[in-house]
């Protein structure tokens, strides 16, 4: 029943966590797909696997209602409640009993869901088209998992239009390419999914207030808080940066302060370290009519913060 990657659906491989005591189930899964193509991590524990999630979020979640430490009703929630993973996959597996005496559909937010016994082919059908659903309707950066461009674009534009106070911060890592170019693609990656997870673990902690974090491509982040949040958020992002992104230099380069690579001409320079420049948006009272008019001051800010070679970030408080 296994299909090579450019066989199935899919154009890229996808992960998913399962979270089932069912080794059964566990089991039947892993010969419905191709490991090139679909891989299930498994855990018996649902809070172990949510701890796990938010450090290395997957394409899809599988839940089973038999869990013993949560439910899988709570699991369900609890992802659907955090605003990054909110576009995460979540298919139910259920007993026959739970469909009988028929749930409150809008107080269990999943995708999809399993009814015991489980047909194989059902089984890969329907979660093959959960794949589908969630890739024709998310925009979400492939590497990070974060809401791309048209979620970012709608989240500002809401805040916008419904005249709330917010501010907007874009993120831009100074010296990246020098480092791709230097060290490759892959730890290239590595560098941006630090930094997605950095951003993500300090807004979450901003716990009971209005948040958003996006990936707007390549080097490039933004989040969104409070006005009176914001200046502290840059403050903790930049040090943990700061204190991060040494190690992911070679020891030489690290104790050198710096390395040596091709610029966009294809000359030969030193570079220093990546640093990391974020330009904040102040909107308060309505100030702001259109998303296009964010995007416009954000570029003339991070110009702003990029004179600085360390990291830095500039904060534009302007009222009309």
């Amino acid at each position: 029943m296994s299909q090579t990657l450019e066989e199935s659906l899919f154009q890229r491989k996808q992960t998913a966590f399962l979270l089932s005591p069912d080794k059964t189930f566990a089991r039947m899964l892993e010969t419905l797909w191709s490991p090139d193509v679909l891989e299930f991590t498994v855990f018996e524990n649902g809070t172990r696997a949510i701890e796990h999630m938010f450090n290395e979020p997957p394409d899809l979640l599988v839940v089973d209602n038999r869990l013993t430490d949560i439910s899988g009703q709570e699991v369900a929630n609890l992802v659907k409640s955090e605003n990054v993973y909110r576009q995460l996959p979540v298919v139910m597996c259920v007993d026959p009993i739970d469909v009988e005496t028929p749930w409150n559909w809008n107080q269990v937010e999943v995708d999809d869901f399993l009814v015991r016994p489980f047909n194989p082919s059902e089984v890969r059908d329907r979660i093959n088209l959960t794949l589908c659903r969630a890739m024709r309707a998310l925009d979400a950066n492939p590497l990070s998992k974060l809401p791309g461009n048209t979620s970012i674009i709608q989240r500002i534009q809401q805040l916008v239009d419904g005249r709330e106070d917010f501010a907007l911060a874009y993120c831009d890592l100074d010296f990246f390419k020098s480092y791709n170019d230097k060290y490759g693609f892959s730890r290239g990656d590595e560098i941006l999914m630090m930094t997605a997870r950095l951003i993500v673990n300090t807004i979450r902690s901003y716990q009971g207030v209005m948040s958003f974090v996006g990936h707007v491509g390549g080097d490039d982040f933004v989040f969104i808080l409070p006005p009176d949040k914001v200046e502290e958020a840059c403050k903790r992002i930049i040090k943990a940066f700061d204190d991060i992104v040494p190690h992911f230099y070679d020891p030489d380069d690290r104790k050198r302060g710096n390395i040596t690579s091709v610029d966009r001409e294809g000359n030969t320079k030193v570079f220093p370290l990546m640093a990391l420049s974020i330009a904040v948006v102040v909107n308060t009272e309505g100030r702001i009519g259109h998303y296009g008019e964010v995007s416009s001051i954000a570029m003339g800010l991070k110009k702003k913060a990029k004179e600085n070679p360390k990291s830095s970030y500039v904060i534009d408080r302007r009222q009309t």
